[in-house]
């Protein structure tokens, strides 16, 4: 049986309690859908006339799919907008950001425009094809689902996420989006992905910084617990 997650809502900044109360209201739907689903036999005798026009296989397989992706993105995006400390982008991060995106700024009003774009999601993953970052389009939970493309930022733009709040400013509502994601969750979701694919071509750690800092000095806004001393051309930690 799946059981839905709990999040702390108090962390989240710009969004009231109520619109994300209404919105867990919604993941906690598709959970209790999801379990039905999935405790419906699987003696293939009960499942007469499969078709792919009509048939109760084929709204069986579209409703689960449906589900089954409403509650893993959901999940995914509560997680990455609440807690308490919710950090910076990681070294590692950045250089894909900067490599993948020409620049942090850059990466932030590309996931905007794709979450202006589209009805339902705006999903960051980075896929083992190539080991770079993507920014996928979605119009619906089981619509442009990217198989073995591992998310790391996941943006609900579906009205519900937003409406109570901001009736029909979406943009408005993906800058507060913006503003809330804990990148200690991505940086998590990043090592996860690494764990199974490795990244081709990325270093990490203080080494990384100091030969960003070395061609941009306010690239040490991203480290505010690391000091660039000017004269060594070297991380203080």
């Amino acid at each position: 049986m799946v059981i839905a997650e709990k999040f702390d809502f108090s962390t989240v900044k710009g969004i009231s309690q109520k619109q994300l109360e209404e919105h867990y209201k919604l993941y906690e739907g598709y959970v209790n859908k999801l379990n039905e689903i999935w405790n419906i036999t699987k003696d293939a005798d009960e499942f007469e006339d499969p078709n792919t026009t009509y048939s109760s296989m084929r709204s069986l397989k579209l409703g689960e799919t449906y589900a089954l992706d409403g509650v893993k993105l959901h999940e995914l995006y509560f997680e990455n907008i609440t807690g308490i400390d919710k950090g910076r982008p990681s070294a590692e991060m950045l250089q894909l950001i900067k490599r993948d995106f020409i620049s942090y700024d850059n990466f932030l009003s590309y996931l905007k425009k794709v979450g202006q774009s589209m009805r339902g999601w705006a999903i960051v993953t980075i896929d083992h094809l190539d080991g770079k970052l993507h920014i996928i389009g979605s119009d619906a939970h089981d619509v442009g689902a990217v198989w073995k493309s591992h998310p790391v930022l996941v943006l609900d733009v579906y009205e519900h996420a937003y409406f109570y709040d901001f009736t029909t400013g979406r943009g408005k509502y993906i800058d507060v989006f913006l503003q809330n994601i804990n990148w200690n969750v991505v940086n998590k979701r990043l090592e996860e992905y690494k764990i199974h694919y490795g990244i081709k071509g990325v270093k990490s750690g203080k080494g990384v910084m100091e030969t960003e800092m070395k061609k941009d000095k306010s690239y040490a806004r991203y480290c505010p617990n690391w000091i660039f001393d000017e004269e060594t051309m070297q991380i203080i930690e």
